[in-house]
């Protein structure tokens, strides 16, 4: 009797693989009409039939939103800002959470409750409090009211708690103590390293919030000098004439480092996962 073992997960197969083939078209379609409508004139776009292959319009159309709106500085405006949140917001939510998961102390659990409690307070409900404190403050205007108030928030702290009492071993701590190794050099010549996948999460999702932050970036940097990439894509879509593509331009530049940024990190949390898993 001949058995159909092989036929069936043949079959399973290419089931998954249908799957998997339709989720990424789905995913990725939006992406890729993003950039046809970003290299065709504005006139394509509304044609009896619009176009679905990239265009010869790419040069003008970014030439045309240079002129519309200072990208480049809007551009050096995100960067900054996303840069140097995501480098505080690691640095002290790492810190914190080695703390957290590493040293037993009188009041850590209420700590890390009240640490957990913030995750159910939506946050435009903060924008009026933080804006009157930015003003008191004298930081309208400035990086500091996007950068501050986000170094060490309640989600980077507990993903960084988990991640370092899972992946940091007790025992090696302990080692280094007694090799001599300072509290502060255990921190950031173990811990730190040790959390490698955790932090290439957090730096992932911290980039992608910040890039993305439209709400706090409009109010607290009223100027437009300061504006940053999405205030500037949202003044594209308020002015009179609208152009499509000038549009779909300006959303490909806002783009393009998400999925830089998240290539490079996704490389660094599977290397980093796979080498943990020969280790062990």
């Amino acid at each position: 009797m001949i058995s159909t073992k092989p036929l069936k997960n043949i079959f399973i197969t290419l089931i998954i693989y249908m799957v998997i083939i339709t989720a990424s078209f789905i995913f990725l379609f939006p992406l890729y009409y993003v950039a046809v409508i970003a290299t065709n004139t504005n006139s394509s776009v509304f044609a009896d039939v619009p176009p679905f292959s990239i265009g010869p319009n790419l040069v003008n159309n970014f030439l045309q939103l240079l002129h519309k709106v200072p990208i480049g500085i809007y551009f050096i405006n995100s960067t900054a800002i996303s840069v140097l949140s995501v480098a505080t917001k690691v640095f002290f939510c790492t810190l914190t959470g080695f703390v957290l998961a590493k040293y037993k102390f009188k009041g850590r659990n209420l700590i890390f409750g009240l640490i957990l409690f913030t995750l159910s307070t939506p946050k435009f409900l903060l924008l009026i409090p933080l804006f009157n404190m930015m003003i008191w403050l004298k930081w309208i205007n400035t990086y500091l009211p996007l950068i501050v108030p986000s170094m060490a928030d309640g989600l980077g702290i507990f993903l960084m708690t988990q991640i370092i009492e899972k992946s940091v071993p007790d025992a090696l701590l302990d080692s280094a103590r007694v090799d001599g190794f300072s509290e502060y050099q255990i921190a950031f010549r173990i811990g730190f390293p040790l959390a490698r996948p955790g932090i290439a999460v957090l730096g992932t999702v911290a980039f992608i919030a910040s890039w993305n932050d439209f709400m706090f970036a409009l109010v607290m940097l009223p100027s437009r000098h300061m504006h940053t990439i999405p205030v500037a894509i949202a003044s594209l879509m308020n002015t009179a004439e609208k152009d499509f593509s000038v549009m779909m331009m300006a959303t490909g530049v806002a783009i393009l480092p998400l999925i830089l940024v998240f290539l490079f990190f996704s490389r660094q949390i599977i290397s980093n996962l796979l080498a943990g898993s020969v280790k062990g």
